[in-house]
């Protein structure tokens, strides 16, 4: 940013070190499960995949954003947001999986 002639500089501090690490973890997660989702064999070793390193990405994330957050209000609204997609992604993964086994779709065996 340039102010007059003056450019000003901002450095990281160890706060913005420490969000940015959780946040590169939480990414490194989501591709796990992306990968998973393109690699693995049947609906519901994918599903797993998904589910399990998509939640936990989120989460790492929501806690790098917390930590960059300036308001209660912004830390409540990210939970909230992390609360809803948990349950959001239990419940439609429960579903997927239920409906394939009526459809007779049968597990992955080595």
């Amino acid at each position: 940013m340039v102010v007059g002639s003056d450019q000003v500089r901002r450095t990281m501090g160890i706060f913005d070190w420490i969000s940015s690490l959780f946040i590169i973890a939480g990414l490194v997660f989501f591709s796990g499960g992306t990968i998973g989702l393109l690699r693995f064999p049947d609906v519901f070793t994918r599903l797993h995949a998904l589910t399990k390193a998509d939640n936990l990405g989120l989460g790492l994330i929501i806690i790098g954003l917390v930590i960059q957050s300036s308001s209660v209000t912004q830390i409540l609204k990210l939970i909230l947001i992390w609360m809803l997609v948990l349950i959001a992604s239990s419940t439609v993964c429960y579903m997927i999986a239920n409906n394939a086994l009526q459809h007779g779709i049968k597990p992955w065996k080595k």
